[in-house]
């Protein structure tokens, strides 16, 4: 069984609000990616890392993670697509013909305070499963929220409505990485693919929704293993990580 970790570094920033990217954002003198990336080339098990970026930045991220080793293999770079799935099924794309006890390991590059012993714990499930999701249980009560003709006529800045209070205990928020058999991912992408509707904002997602016949096990995460989204979170991260280093 192989292990390629995928780290998913395609981003443009649109939403940081700086000038590049935030896998490019620095954290104790290392980028956001370089922290991601390592964090899997350290881990036992990892037989192989795959980033997939921007491909107006690739060359840049050739060079920063060149030093880079995984029990002897260097890194691989790829280019990415313009929405997040795109990424994912790039990478699908180049490993494709890998044998199908091949295992890919997608993790988000804005998530750069991943715990080690989660990725050992999504790797030990692996041997027992065929996709593997990480994620915390909900700790603040959750909204489903409609939008009312009255509520646009009245408040058209602010059109929500409450629906429903949903138990919470029921409810897990995402993170990554999560994991899958090659053949899985791979089929259930091709299947996404024949939808005209498609949209996807993780991958379990996708097998969640076109392979349902499939479980996905999951494994708890931590509630440190954030996703830098808005330049604020850089102080959080900052904190977080220096408190590991």
């Amino acid at each position: 069984m192989k292990n390629i970790a995928v780290i998913l570094a395609g981003g443009c920033g649109k939403r940081f609000g700086s000038e590049e990217p935030k896998q490019f954002a620095l954290i104790g003198g290392r980028t956001v990616l370089e922290h991601s990336a390592a964090a899997f080339a350290e881990v036992e098990g990892i037989d192989e890392l795959c980033v997939v970026s921007h491909p107006d930045w690739i060359e840049r991220v050739e060079k920063m993670v060149s030093g880079f080793k995984v029990q002897g293999s260097m890194f691989k770079v790829i280019a990415g697509g313009d929405e997040r799935y795109m990424s994912s099924l790039n990478a699908i794309m180049a490993y494709i013909d890998c044998d199908d006890d091949t295992n890919l390991v997608f993790h988000d590059a804005a998530r750069p305070n991943v715990d080690r012993s989660t990725i050992a714990a999504v790797l030990k499930a692996l041997q027992q499963y065929e996709a593997v999701g990480v994620g915390v249980p909900a700790t603040d009560t959750l909204w489903e929220v409609a939008i009312t003709n009255e509520a646009m006529e009245r408040t058209p800045e602010q059109p929500y409505t409450l629906l429903r209070v949903p138990e919470r205990k029921r409810y897990w928020m995402a993170q990554t990485p999560q994991a899958f058999r090659l053949p899985l991912i791979r089929d259930a992408y091709q299947r996404a693919l024949q939808d005209p509707m498609f949209q996807a904002t993780d991958d379990c997602g996708v097998v969640a929704r076109y392979m349902p016949e499939v479980k996905i096990h999951l494994v708890k995460g931590t509630a440190e293993n954030i996703k830098l989204t808005h330049l604020h979170d850089l102080n959080t991260l900052n904190s977080l990580i220096s408190e590991r280093i």
